[in-house]
C-alpha cells in the first residue's frame, strides 16, 4: 500500500528531482504539488521549466497546481516534501505540521532548532524519535524532519565512520561545490565560466553548525551536539552536479589511513528503496573521486572518498556526493522512507 504524498515548491530544481525520484518509488504516490501563485491552476506542464534529463511523468505532467497552502492540499495526503526556499519554508511549513501533515523538508530554516530531527538515516536515524518531543512542545499533529545541506552531508557519512573508529576532536573542510546548488539562475554563466568564486553564502556556517547536530548523541529528550571543532571554506567552481571536498580530521586516537579505509568501507547502509547498496565508496585511486566519473554511483545516492593520507594529528581525505541527489531531493525522500519504515507514518 502507498502513501499518498505532496510536493511544496514543486516547480523549482529540487522540486523537479523530487518528482524524478518519487515518480517511482514503491513506496509513494504523488497526489499534490504545489508552487507560488503565478503556477496555481495551471497543469505541472504548463507551470514548470522541466529541466531533468528525462521526460516528466505523464500522470504529473497533469496534475493541477496548486497553493503551498495546507487547505489546498488534500486531506488523504501523509507526507509532505518541501523544496521551499528557507524564507518561505520558514513561514508555511509550520501551518502543515499543525494541520496534521508529517513534512521532510530540505529548506534549511530551523535544521538548528532543539526539537527538528536533522537527519541523515544511515548516520543518525535514532534522532528521529525527537519528533515526540516536538509534538509535546509544539502540540502538532504532524511534525516536522530535515536533512541537512548539500555540502554537510557529503562529508558526514564519512566523519561518523572515522568517528566511530578512532573518535573526531577537530575538522577543517575546503569544498569545491557545483553550480546546481545554486538552483537553475543562482550563478551566471560570466560569473562561473573560467572561474572559481571562493565565497558561497551562509554555507560556511551551515556545514559548522549542522555536522556537529548530525554527529551528536540522542538521549530521549535532546541532542548533545558533537563537541569537535568544525572550519569550513566553501567555494563555487563551475562543474554542472557533484561537490567535491577536501577534508581534514584530527582524531582522538591513532588511526592509520588503511584503518581508516575500512572503517569507511564498512560503514552499513539501509534496507530503504533509495538507499544505496553501499553507502561509502572507497578509491585506491590518488585521483578519485570526480564529480564527472562518480557523482551517479549508488544511483546518486553513494558518497566517495579517495586520497586517504596520514597527517601530524589524524587523517585527510577527498570526499564527493552527487548534491542534488544525496544531497537534496535524494536525502528528502530518504527521510521519509524512514519515517514510514519507523511508524511515524
Amino acid at each position: 500500500m502507498t502513501v499518498s504524498v505532496g510536493i511544496l515548491g514543486a516547480t523549482g530544481a529540487v522540486g523537479q528531482r523530487l518528482i524524478q525520484l518519487l515518480d517511482p518509488n514503491p513506496d509513494f504516490e504523488i497526489e499534490a504539488l504545489t508552487a507560488s501563485e503565478s503556477s496555481v491552476g495551471k497543469s505541472y506542464r504548463e507551470a514548470s521549466k522541466w529541466r531533468i534529463d528525462m521526460p516528466i511523468p505523464e500522470d504529473v505532467a497533469e496534475t493541477e497546481v496548486v497553493a503551498t497552502e495546507p487547505g489546498a492540499v488534500p486531506d488523504d495526503v501523509e507526507l509532505i516534501f518541501s523544496s521551499l526556499p528557507s524564507s518561505v519554508g520558514e513561514r508555511v511549513e509550520s501551518d502543515f505540521c499543525e494541520a496534521g501533515y508529517v513534512v521532510s523538508s530540505n529548506s534549511s530554516n530551523a535544521r538548528s532548532d532543539d526539537d527538528v530531527p536533522l537527519v541523515i538515516p544511515e548516520v543518525n536515524a535514532d534522532h528521529l524519535d525527537l519528533i515526540e518531543v516536538q509534538r509535546d512542545e509544539r502540540g502538532w499533529d504532524g511534525a516536522l524532519v530535515k536533512n541537512p545541506n548539500c555540502s554537510t552531508i557529503t562529508m558526514v557519512p564519512p566523519l561518523a565512520a572515522i568517528d566511530d573508529a578512532a573518535g573526531l576532536e577537530r575538522i577543517e573542510v575546503a569544498t569545491l561545490q557545483a553550480v546546481s546548488g545554486a538552483g537553475y539562475s543562482g550563478v551566471s554563466s560570466m560569473e562561473i565560466i573560467d572561474n572559481a568564486i571562493p565565497h558561497i553564502g551562509k554555507e560556511e556556517g551551515k556545514m559548522e553548525t549542522e555536522s556537529r547536530k548530525l554527529l551528536g548523541t540522542f538521549d530521549g529528550a535532546e541532542v548533545e551536539w558533537h563537541d569537535a571543532d568544525v572550519s569550513a571554506s566553501c567555494n563555487r567552481i563551475p562543474t554542472i552536479d557533484g561537490h567535491l571536498e577536501n577534508v581534514w580530521a584530527d582524531t582522538a586516537e591513532d588511526l592509520t589511513p588503511s584503518e581508516a579505509e575500512e572503517a569507511l568501507e564498512a560503514y552499513p547502509s539501509l534496507d530503504l528503496p533509495s538507499s544505496p547498496d553501499q553507502l561509502i565508496k572507497v578509491f585506491d585511486e590518488p585521483d578519485r573521486p570526480q564529480p564527472r566519473m562518480d557523482r551517479n554511483l549508488g544511483n546518486g545516492m553513494t558518497v566517495s572518498v579517495g586520497g586517504v593520507q596520514e597527517t601530524t594529528h589524524g587523517l585527510q581525505f577527498n570526499c564527493l556526493a552527487h548534491n542534488t541527489l544525496r544531497g537534496a531531493a535524494g536525502a528528502s525522500v530518504l527521510n521519509g522512507e524512514l519515517l514510514l519504515d519507523t511508524g511515524y507514518l
